[in-house]
């Protein structure tokens, strides 16, 4: 616990460190992957060339500082770190390096105004953040392994089966080496996974695209032209290869209601509208489900979800929007979502909103939505990456 001191040297400076708050992380992610290379494969390369995951250090620790007067709101939103942070395996014994590495870079960029109790006081503030993560993070390992099925850290998994979705997704249906059983997830959740390439280990996570069924998960790629990943999933990974996964994770989970929903992706956005649809399906909920995409070459899971529509008539519908059509395709719409297309779909009777695509497509519905009346607490979405409001520029 802070001391009443240096409560008050946090309330002082936070105003100086928010304003170098960017700065401060662009240090801290270099020095860190220097001191200890070996925690370098936790993060991909990417998002830190991109800018997105020091941002996404930077507004964590904004929003640690904003409310952990309010200890019930700053769990709720650290939720969100929570869930990668379990994709990823994260240890206690890591964070230490975490805060060596982010003093040491404030220490850089402040140089001679971050005094000895300055310091102090921002590494018991880190101490104290370090130690709600920790805490929380272990509740979820430990309520993920109870389950049948379950495991804590790592545990093998081989690939069963592979699909071609469209012209740049592909599908991976992965069974454990083990024979055991596979623990359920909540739909909408993502799963983390390490591989080896070239002898470098690397740490991603994917979306489940497939509802649980207790045999196996199955996760669906979109192939990056730079992404080194994807690539190798694509071009390289074949039947039987092993992966190491990860426990299942994410916050994109459906509400506790029987309102309407909408569903809405963009691209490789799909994969987590399908195990959603699933359950609210089987839940006797409503379904709009609205997907976007180049064109039909480039949509995924288009049988799956016209299956989807043919065994709950009543419940489902299904609209598709092609930027670029060719002349084979017939989707209901062509161009881009606006706003006159999502008010022609969205559901009478507070209807619960579920989106995920490229970050400009999810700024455009989320501003759409919320210019139609749908409230924040009705507009859900997950970014693929590092978490960053919607409005972040790219």
């Amino acid at each position: 616990m802070l001391t009443q001191e240096q409560e008050r040297i946090i309330a002082d400076t936070a105003p100086v460190v928010a304003e170098h708050l960017e700065a401060i992380t662009q240090r801290f992610y270099p020095l860190m992957f220097d001191r200890y290379p070996d925690v370098k494969a936790l993060f991909n390369a990417a998002h830190q060339a991109s800018g997105s995951q020091p941002r996404a250090l930077a507004g964590s620790v904004l929003a640690y500082v904003q409310l952990r007067q309010d200890p019930a709101r700053a769990r709720e939103v650290l939720g969100t770190v929570v869930s990668k942070h379990v994709s990823l395996g994260i240890r206690p014994d890591q964070y230490p390096i975490v805060g060596e590495c982010l003093m040491a870079a404030i220490g850089e960029v402040l140089g001679e105004a971050v005094t000895p109790e300055i310091a102090d006081a921002w590494s018991a503030l880190y101490g104290e953040l370090a130690g709600l993560l920790i805490e929380l993070e272990d509740q979820r390992y430990h309520q993920f392994a109870s389950l049948p099925g379950g495991w804590r850290g790592t545990r093998t998994f081989r690939i069963a089966d592979t699909r071609q979705e469209s012209a740049v997704i592909r599908s991976f249906v992965l069974e454990p080496e083990d024979g055991g059983p596979v623990a359920d997830f909540a739909p909408g959740q993502f799963i983390g996974i390490k591989l080896t390439i070239d002898g470098t280990p690397a740490y991603r996570h994917y979306s489940l695209s497939a509802a649980p069924n207790g045999r196996s998960y199955r996760i669906s790629i979109k192939r990056e032209g730079e992404g080194q990943v994807s690539r190798h999933f694509h071009d390289t990974l074949k039947v039987g290869d092993r992966l190491e996964l990860l426990p299942p994770a994410g916050e994109l989970t459906l509400d506790a209601s029987n309102a309407p929903i909408l569903l809405l992706s963009g691209g490789v956005g799909q994969t987590p509208m399908l195990s959603l649809a699933a359950q609210a399906l089987a839940e006797g909920r409503e379904v709009t489900y609205l997907h976007a995409a180049l064109d039909g070459e480039h949509h995924a899971f288009a049988d799956e979800v016209k299956a989807l529509e043919a065994r709950y008539p009543q419940q489902m519908r299904v609209v598709t929007l092609y930027e670029r059509p060719q002349p084979e395709d017939a989707p209901d719409h062509t161009g881009r979502i606006d706003r006159s297309l999502l008010a022609r779909y969205l559901p009478g009777n507070r209807p619960q909103c579920y989106f995920v695509g490229p970050q400009g497509f999810m700024s455009c519905v989320d501003a759409h939505l919320d210019d139609l009346g749908v409230p924040a607490s009705r507009r859900h979405y997950e970014t693929f990456g590092p978490s960053r409001p919607l409005h972040a520029a790219a």
